[in-house]
């Protein structure tokens, strides 16, 4: 018997955009999709954030433009739910008790998600047992931070994708934000590209799978299973 994958999400516990009022937290898409992809295909699964407990959803998320047949099934799901209702806190994880770790985004992600030195040290123990690790859209910060050898970047010189400058003006967030995810990803030595804008484009760099925007969910999640499950059967519902 195949023993079941066990996958770790990590979401964003903030819920404004910034110091505003305005609601933000986590794209419930880059959850929803992934979700049902790692568990229709067997996966053990379980949801960890900063702050622990009740995860905020970007409210945008769910917009009648932005809903998707995914996060209509994970608001049906009573065991998804709970996941997203009660996540683990951050502190409480064990990298040796997963073997996926998938990093989603959302506004929310940019403040506290980016330089978090718990999901640093995670990353990086992923990264020293060659574990695959997954990231989607803002959730790419997490790998700002993250080192190799002797405090070296990782991203330096790595091939990268994530929420791009454009993507940002287009949702109207470049005043908004702390950084520019792609800014910053430049000036820190990665090799960043991008595709169109709101579509697909994913790139790997050995473990690291990491995906521009909520379009790429999918595909960065089938990417980072098939490195341990090359040949799986996932049944969409």
């Amino acid at each position: 018997m195949t023993k079941p994958i066990k996958v770790l999400f990590v979401t964003t516990s903030h819920d404004t955009v910034g110091a505003t009022t305005e609601k933000t937290g986590l794209w419930l898409d880059e959850l929803a999709t992934p979700y049902f992809i790692f568990k229709d295909a067997g996966s053990y699964i379980s949801i960890a954030s900063p702050r622990g407990g009740a995860v905020p959803v970007d409210p945008k998320s769910e917009s009648v433009m932005s809903v998707t047949r995914s996060s209509k099934r994970f608001r049906n799901d009573t065991e998804a739910m709970n996941h997203l209702s009660r996540s683990m806190l951050l502190l409480d994880v064990k990298e040796e008790n997963y073997d996926l770790l998938f990093i989603t985004g959302g506004h929310g992600a940019m403040w506290d998600l980016a330089a978090n030195p718990l999901l640093k040290q995670l990353v990086e123990h992923f990264n020293t047992k060659n574990k695959p690790v997954g990231a989607v859209c803002h959730g790419v910060v997490a790998l700002l931070t993250v080192t190799e050898g002797k405090d070296n970047l990782w991203i330096k010189g790595k091939a990268i994708t994530g929420f791009s400058n454009r993507e940002e003006e287009s949702a109207g967030m470049t005043q908004l934000l702390p950084f520019l995810l792609e800014t910053k990803l430049q000036s820190l030595g990665a090799t960043y590209t991008s595709g169109t804008d709101h579509t697909k484009h994913v790139v790997s760099a050995g473990n690291v799978i990491t995906g521009q925007n909520p379009a790429s969910a999918e595909e960065v999640a089938k990417m980072t299973l098939n490195m341990i499950r090359p040949t799986y059967n996932v049944v969409r519902k």
